[in-house]
């Protein structure tokens, strides 16, 4: 039985930053899908998972990413990467937020990034604003670069179980990124991988009428 609802932020309450990344790439002529590859390339130990542990600062971050680009023959650094990230919300995936508040344990499970005044200025005071009063929608919010663990390690998914009371076998979880997704499958959680929030709320709806 469906007793939470968990959904990932970036690429599921917002537009996907994927879609961000390709245009980038293709503005500056740069391989497709070169930020993907590159952050998945020693998921565990690159710039990207240190920044989303909270190991690193938005401004180490930058220089630390542009080492890494550099070693694939491109100069780019991490900051221009990082305002990419802060894509428009998807209205339809907040209503259906709200409308799950009204039967079942909600809560964001979000990768994220320190804050600081760098990272501020990047999202933009209106964006930052939007964000925040979306996330206030969630009655938990768990934050990798709080709790010092990142999707897909294990540990994360166990602490926000712990955090919100429940047990992975009665939540559903909802993630743009199949890796963060499997971890989750093994631990009992059904899973929705989002491709756009049609698909989302058709899959969701499907799970909860089951």
């Amino acid at each position: 039985m469906v007793e939470a609802i968990l959904f990932d932020f970036g690429g599921v309450i917002t537009e996907s930053p994927f879609e961000a990344f390709n245009a980038f790439e293709h503005e500056r002529g740069l391989p497709i899908n070169f930020i993907r590859d590159l952050n998945s390339s020693s998921h565990d130990l690159n710039a990207w998972a240190q920044l989303e542990r909270g190991e690193i600062s938005p401004d180490e971050f930058d220089e630390s990413f542009r080492q890494e680009a550099i070693s694939r023959g491109h100069d780019i650094g991490g900051l221009e990467i990082l305002k990419l990230v802060f894509t428009p919300l998807r209205p339809d995936m907040i209503s259906l937020v709200q409308r799950c508040k009204a039967q079942y344990q909600v809560a964001c499970l979000t990768n994220n990034f320190p804050r600081t005044p760098t990272l501020n200025n990047l999202i933009g005071k209106d964006r930052l604003d939007d964000w925040q009063t979306i996330l206030k929608e969630f009655p938990y919010v768990i934050e990798s670069a709080q709790i010092g663990y990142r999707k897909p390690e294990e540990q994360f998914f166990q602490i926000a179980c712990e955090v919100i009371g429940i047990k992975p076998e009665h939540a559903v979880f909802l993630d743009d990124i199949g890796s963060n997704l499997k971890p989750a499958r093994i631990m009992g959680m059904t899973t929705i991988k989002v491709t756009n929030a049609e698909q989302a709320i058709g899959a969701l709806e499907s799970i909860l009428k089951e």
